[in-house]
């Protein structure tokens, strides 16, 4: 039960990291500092401050996430993120580096 317990708490506080972040993304996203790549993590396109700082604490969040989600529907965690991926690219605003499943980079 622990175990358990201590999981759903790691869980709750990667979404509530990932929540708290959102405003911080966004802008790194409009200055094109940051991308979303085809494995559900966030990539560096550019120079910012803070930006590295800020995609490593999302992308240890997603991962954590992603490991959830994987262990919900039988898949694995990078087909959640490879999901994820192709839900933020449809939901992005014009102008937002996404990756292709080819690795191919585009706004």
């Amino acid at each position: 039960l622990a175990v358990s317990v201590a999981h759903a708490d790691a869980v709750s506080a990667a979404k509530s990291g990932m929540r708290q972040r959102v405003a911080a993304i966004d802008a790194l996203k409009a200055a094109g500092a940051v991308g979303e790549a085809n494995t559900g993590l966030l990539a560096l396109r550019g120079a910012a401050d803070g930006a590295a700082q800020v995609v490593e604490a999302e992308n240890a969040d997603r991962r954590v996430v992603f490991a959830e989600l994987a262990k919900k529907t039988g898949g694995t965690p990078e087909q959640a993120g490879a999901t994820f991926a192709r839900q933020i690219a449809a939901a992005s605003k014009p102008g937002v580096w996404l990756q292709r499943e080819d690795g191919g980079w585009y706004k």
